[in-house]
């Protein structure tokens, strides 16, 4: 009598390593826009708890956030991915994007951020 072999075959682990690979593949792709939303995401809060800047006109903030982005290599993908608005003394920075990357033949991922922050005008 033969005990029967017990383990993965190679279909099954060729389907295993085909799964992971998709998953790294995916994973490394989407981190860029990631890394680069954090970026962003710091240099708005740091303008939010920085009085001096918030002292200074709407144009001047933008302008001053984008230089920001600018030196860590970081541009926000539209001009009206940024809103800032003064109400009564509350500076309000909405923040709302979606980046599409193209990921396997016509499939495209599409990711979407969308922050909201308030800051007083000293």
């Amino acid at each position: 009598m033969y005990k029967q072999e017990k383990g993965a075959s190679f279909f099954s682990m060729l389907i295993v390593l085909m799964m992971a690979g998709t998953l790294l593949a995916t994973a490394f792709k989407i981190y860029q826009p990631y890394l680069n939303h954090l970026t962003i995401k710091s240099v708005i809060e740091n303008v939010t708890q920085d009085y001096d800047e918030l002292r200074k006109p709407i144009p001047t903030i933008r302008a001053d956030i984008n230089k920001r982005l600018y030196i860590n290599q970081v541009n926000l993908p539209t001009q009206d991915a940024l809103v800032i608005v003064n109400d009564k003394g509350l500076l309000k920075f909405n923040l709302k994007y979606e980046v599409r990357l193209p990921m396997f033949f016509n499939v495209d991922a599409v990711i979407k951020f969308s922050e909201y922050y308030e800051a007083v005008v000293p």
